[in-house]
């Protein structure tokens, strides 16, 4: 993470308010609710962990008795909503300069409620230094803990917990940072720690590292040479004066001992040969510039030597560069970047992190959460609470200090449920869930960026009408507007904020965000009225396919699927059809598809497919309430599970757009077999699974995250097979007359898997794997390769992506994968 020096400038912290841009209970959220602190305390950086537990707004469904009723002409809806509230974990890291510590320790004083706060987890020099400081404002105990051990376990979690958290960077490239996915095993690799002087840790366990070496040239020798030279006392400035500096006027180069014969030597003649070699003998005045940008090579270039010799030694390639010297500053991590890559001819990768300023304080809060053991849980980056990785060349971060940019955050949320990877990816490590990354893509970035902005009216009238009762609700949705579209106006100065920039962050940011103002489910009445609407056409539906002969069936159940796509709220050419004609039904979305071939066509080989004998289990994603699930997808799994294929039937585990969530499933699938004897005996003979995905995303992460085991308890009607640790724990009659669902929301919408799912799938031997919808099909997972055949589909229902796919709007995309032999 990038931030200015701290020593001698800016704002005086006598006055926290005077000092800082954000209002003082934005940056200090939740203290009356703080269970537990940390603190890392620097040279002239603090950063303060603190856990803290957070209420939040559930939406809720639950159907209604309708025993005894005809529901064909029950004009009462299949279920009703309630919106409650619940209580969950959030992690909070702040970063400030020392010069503030006293102001933020008195703040923090004056709002910390919660008696059962006693002692405070700290790391770093200034734990010592402010040792006593620290006790006397919060009346805490101070536990002083090891600093290398606090490192290594904040760089596991962060590692572990957060995509894209490290990234490359390439000066010269575009983009500049190319963020690496999250690999299935973090270890072993190397950690190479820039304070005063360099550690070299090697890390082979969560809790298995050595300390293998160092070297006593690191960041205070760049600091104390550099005041010698240029007489500039300020780290920053030194970096500023390296910015600007050209070395080849200091440093002796190949090419100024070989002259033009360093080329039969196979050596680049811009090689430097002898840092500060030219200084000996000419006779003239350097620069300042001159001088440190020499002095910042010379330190960089010895340093990313010695890790890279050390990475070979113990066959490593990947190292991770962190600690005082690297501070997310371009110069530095171009510097090591090219030692890296020259001394181990490009076998050995320079890592950086997106929140290295923060592992000291997490690694020291987690030495303190022992009974809780965050490690037990998923964990998340809460966008709307984070401010993201900020461009932090020199010459910004002084136009930062002018505005006392000096505050940066990081939130984290626990998960709702343990997540994943899909045990059916034929290779998790390659694995890349985007099909376009928006900070490779400048004009798709632009494109989508402002197609995000435009319908923010949108998004905010649908805010306000889900809550009618609300008093606060426009006020809130107002709030909602601004802070999601300063987020937009961040990622357009800095696509790589919070990582790889793609459709489906964007998606998540501004899930979090309602989130944040608590509005849980904008959508949840539109989904209530299509689902009641769509139940009563399903018998119809039901009917015509079942009059078809077999081919002609298939193909219908097909077309069933991708017309049932059309009805999707999060797409504005299909909102705009929607909201202008009530009438738009399930027959008017069939002649809105694209005519045979369609864009992407694999139809007949899956028709071939059909011919053969049926598949084991098919694991299907499903996409949007209403027409899509109950005409469109339940059909589709009515007919696979007359061929004698199992199904598992995945959905979203909490509410995003007019996705169909877990919950509502349970209460259409009640709907739907009280209906139909297919459905029914499928559900009670358990051919039938409704599972929660885990997601609370349009799109859908299929790679790693953790996998560490939670027992929930879900009550269902016993005919509802559902998945949870205990399978044998579902309670309940043959569809009782009244259903009560819990909906098991995780507070920080993402999209990746849940680990029941991922354990259902192995143990059912799912050999088909169907992806429905624009953002699970197309912006995610078109090009994920799986061990087993795979059905993507999708209706494309944005006229500048089908343009850019060479189609036009509602061209189909239907690809059948078979993996290879």
């Amino acid at each position: 993470m990038a931030e200015c020096g701290a020593s001698g400038s800016g704002s005086s912290g006598d006055s926290l308010d005077k000092s800082i841009t954000l209002p003082p209970d934005e940056i200090f959220r939740n203290l009356e609710n703080a269970k537990r602190f940390a603190i890392d305390i620097g040279g002239s950086l603090t950063k303060l962990a603190y856990y803290s537990t957070v209420q939040h707004k559930v939406a809720k469904v639950r159907s209604f008795d309708h025993s005894g009723k005809d529901t064909e002409q029950d004009h009462e809806p299949p279920y009703e909503i309630s919106v409650q509230e619940e209580i969950t974990a959030r992690l909070h890291f702040i970063k400030f300069e020392n010069t503030y510590i006293e102001a933020c320790l008195d703040f923090i004083k004056d709002h910390l409620v919660n008696t059962e706060t006693k002692v405070i987890q700290a790391t770093g020099g200034g734990a010592y230094k402010f040792k006593d400081l620290i006790e006397e404002k919060l009346r805490l105990k101070v536990d002083k803990e090891d600093v290398m051990t606090c490192l290594i376990k904040g760089c596991n979690f962060v590692l572990k917990n957060i995509p894209h958290e490290a990234f490359m960077y390439q000066k010269d490239a575009d983009p500049e940072f190319r963020f690496q996915t999250n690999h299935p095993n973090i270890f072993p690799y190397l950690l190479v720690n820039i304070g005063s002087g360099v550690s070299i840790v090697k890390v082979e366990t969560e809790d298995e590292f050595e300390w293998i070496g160092g070297s006593s040239i690191g960041g205070g020798t760049f600091w104390g040479l550099g005041a010698l030279l240029t007489k500039t006392k300020k780290f920053d400035e030194l970096l500023h004066l390296a910015s600007k500096g050209q070395h080849t006027n200091v440093d002796m180069l190949v090419q100024d001992i070989y002259g033009g014969a360093c080329q039969t030597l196979g050596l680049s003649g811009t090689l430097i040969a002898s840092s500060f070699g030219k200084s000996a003998t000419a006779d003239r005045e350097f620069s300042k510039e001159d001088m440190a940008k020499s002095l910042l090579h010379m330190i960089s270039n010895d340093i990313g030597q010695l890790a890279c010799l050390y990475a070979k030694l113990h066959h490593l390639d990947r190292v991770y560069f962190g600690g005082f010297f690297i501070r997310g500053h371009p110069v530095t991590m171009r510097t090591i970047t090219y030692s890296i890559n020259f001394f181990s001819k490009g076998e050995v990768q320079a890592l950086f992190l997106r929140h290295e300023g923060y592992l000291g304080a997490i690694g020291a809060f987690l030495k303190g959460a022992e009974q809780d053991n965050p490690n037990q849980y998923s964990w998340g980056e809460n966008y709307a609470g984070s401010s993201g990785l900020r461009s932090s060349s020199p010459e910004l971060c002084l136009a930062q200090r002018a505005r006392s940019g000096t505050f940066d955050l990081l939130e984290m949320d626990r998960l709702a449920r343990p997540v994943v990877d899909l045990p059916l990816l034929l290779d998790p490590s390659s694995y890349v869930p985007d099909t376009v990354d928006l900070t490779e893509d400048p004009m798709a970035r632009k494109y989508w960026l402002s197609c995000f902005e435009e319908a923010l009216d949108g998004v905010v009238k649908r805010a306000v009408a889900s809550q009618p009762d609300s008093i606060d609700a426009a006020e809130r949705a107002e709030k909602f507007r601004q802070k999601y579209w300063n987020k937009l106006q961040t990622l357009r100065h800095q696509p790589f904020a919070y990582g790889t920039l793609t459709v489906r962050s964007l998606l998540d940011t501004r899930e979090h965000c309602l989130n944040e103002f608590n509005f849980p489910d904008p959508y949840s009445k539109v989904k209530q009225k299509e689902n009641g609407v769509a139940l009563k056409c399903f018998q119809r539906v039901i009917q015509s396919l079942d009059a078809l002969g077999w081919e002609e069936r298939q193909l219908a159940l097909v077309e069933g699927l991708l017309a049932g796509n059309v009805f999707d709220w999060g797409a504005k050419a299909v909102s705009d059809v929607l909201e202008s004609d009530p009438q738009f039904g399930f027959e008017e979305a069939k002649r809105k598809l694209q005519e045979r071939p369609w864009l992407v066509d694999s139809y007949n080989d899956w028709l071939q497919r059909l011919k053969g004998p049926p598949h084991k289990c098919a694991l299907i994603f499903a996409d949007n309430s209403g027409v899509d699930i109950i005409l469109g997808v339940f059909p589709f799994v009515r007919e696979l599970l007359f061929r004698g294929t199992e199904v598992i039937l995945a959905c979203n585990s909490g509410p995003a757009l007019n996705d169909v969530t877990y919950s509502e499933s349970l209460i259409v699938a009640e709907r739907i077999a009280a209906m139909d004897p297919i459905i029914h005996s499928a559900l009670g003979e358990e051919r039938l699974l409704l599972v929660q995905t885990g997601s609370s995303s349009p799109c859908l992460d299929l790679s790693l995250c953790t996998s560490k085991a939670t027992s929930q308890l879900l009550l269902v009607p016993q005919s509802l097979v559902v998945l949870e640790m205990e399978m044998e724990s579902l309670i309940g009659g043959l569809f009782p007359g009244t259903l009560s669902v819990i909906t098991l929301d995780p507070l920080l919408p993402q999209s990746r898997l849940d680990e029941g799912l991922a354990a259902l799938v192995r143990e059912r031997a799912a050999d088909l794997v169907v992806i429905e919808g624009m953002g699970r099909a197309v912006h995610t997972n078109y090009h994920a390769a799986l061990r087993c055949e795979s059905l993507k589909l999708a209706v494309i229902k944005n006229s500048w992506l089908a343009d850019r796919l060479g189609g036009r709007l509602f061209s189909v995309i239907f690809k059948y994968e078979v993996p290879a032999e």
